[in-house]
């Protein structure tokens, strides 16, 4: 069974440490060990979390020497970025009908006020 890259990138996402691990990846590379020490989680867990993360193709792995410093992708979060953006103009016009009917129900609101007096 294979999976769209859209999905496999917001199943990726969908976990908050590993969008804390791509939060500190966006400040620059750094190795697994000091990846993992925020968490209070096992090496292997954080290595569990990599794993996704590779596969979603949002970071990068290298090998130098002991240590192994991982690189953020973002391209994958662009392609997220721009399938939302798709929607930001329903949003926003929905938001703007909200907005025009609460003005209605103001001023309906006022002229009823005016009446009683």
């Amino acid at each position: 069974m294979t999976t769209d890259s859209l999905s496999t990138t917001f199943a990726a996402l969908a976990d908050p440490t590993r969008r804390a691990i791509l939060a500190r990846l966006a400040l620059g590379e750094t190795t697994v060990a000091e990846l993992a020490k925020p968490f209070s989680i096992s090496a292997p867990a954080v290595t569990k979390h990599l794993k996704v993360l590779q596969r979603a193709k949002l970071i990068t792995q290298g090998r130098n020497a002991q240590w192994r410093p991982c690189q953020l992708n973002a391209t994958p979060l662009r392609e997220a970025a721009e399938f939302i953006e798709q929607y930001r103009q329903y949003w926003e016009q929905s938001l703007d009908r909200l907005e025009a009917y609460l003005k209605i129900l103001q001023s309906e609101e006022i002229q009823r006020a005016g009446n009683k007096d």
